[in-house]
């Protein structure tokens, strides 16, 4: 084991449980995967993975001893970036953020345009994930987060609360007689939700306790999409009030915001980081920006 990629190798592999997907995380192709890995355990003398049907692998004993090796070697590395960067006083260099599709296509991207030119010597790469990726292991520096984060590790503040109700295009809702006052009517309507799927999504479990599958007339994983969906006026969109109440075409079905649906928006970074300038600078500007903008995130804006 005088190699580390070799370590990486297995981590990958155990991590992904296929060669593709492995191949996938560490950017080199399948057939690199299948070669380096028979070889590295050939020259060890013993099976790291058992090969399952379906192009399984799943780790034997011995694999799970070396990948848990390999992941304290991996934690011990990344420790040591976090600590060298935590102290890298530069407002230049790359700083990479993580936001839902949501949040970056109604106020995330103004704001980015604003911290550019207060610092243009910093290069934002911005990952639109609507899964949570890994501060610790330096998948993104700073995450805007619509839970709060529950690792001791990380640093961070709450921005605002988020509201949620139904909007449609103003269209639809005349042909109806305007407002929908009572959640109890949505049966009544042709409704925009979640693909069957989307199991743990507040607002898809919501709709899943609350509304029949027969309402659905059209379904997709993305909100921005239902957005332009209700705005073409195929039905109510369950939407972020921060999202509905600024889309031109877009009015609110039902006037109050879902109690049960109260959010949270959160910006935070690995406690090792939040002393890099490029990582305090975005909290001032982003950051504050987006705590600004409070009124419209609780459904209180119009």
């Amino acid at each position: 084991m005088e190699d580390w990629n070799e370590l990486k190798l297995i981590l990958a592999v155990a991590r992904a449980s296929s060669l593709t997907a492995a191949a996938g995380l560490l950017g080199i192709d399948h057939s690199t995967v299948f070669r380096r890995l028979n070889a590295f355990e050939q020259r060890l003398a013993v099976r790291l993975f058992e090969r399952l049907p379906g192009g399984v692998y799943q780790l034997t004993p011995a694999g799970e001893r070396m990948a848990a090796a390999a992941e304290r070697m991996e934690d011990e590395a990344l420790a040591l970036a976090r600590d060298i960067a935590g102290a890298d006083g530069r407002l230049s260099g790359r700083l990479r953020v993580t936001s839902s599709e949501t949040l970056a296509y109604s106020r995330l991207t103004k704001l980015l345009a604003e911290f550019r030119s207060v610092h243009p010597g910093i290069v934002v790469e911005l990952a639109i994930e609507n899964r949570v990726l890994s501060l610790s292991r330096r998948e993104a520096d700073v995450a805007l987060r619509p839970i709060r984060p529950k690792e001791g590790d990380l640093w961070g503040r709450k921005l605002a609360g988020v509201a949620w109700t139904f909007f449609a295009a103003q269209s639809y809702l005349d042909s109806y007689g305007g407002l929908i006052l009572e959640p109890a009517a949505l049966g009544l309507h042709s409704l925009i939700g979640w693909e069957e799927t989307a199991g743990g999504i507040m607002a898809a479990d919501w709709l899943d306790r609350n509304v029949s599958p027969d309402s659905y007339v059209y379904r997709t994983n993305s909100l921005v999409n239902q957005s332009v969906a209700a705005k073409a006026g195929i039905g109510l969109a369950l939407l972020p009030c921060y999202l509905g109440d600024n889309e031109r075409g877009l009015v609110r079905a039902l006037a109050e915001p879902i109690g049960e649906l109260a959010g949270e928006l959160w910006i935070v970074t690995h406690q090792d980081l939040k002393g890099t300038a490029r990582v305090r600078a975005f909290f001032d500007v982003v950051g504050d920006g987006l705590a600004r903008e409070r009124d419209l995130f609780e459904g209180r804006a119009g």
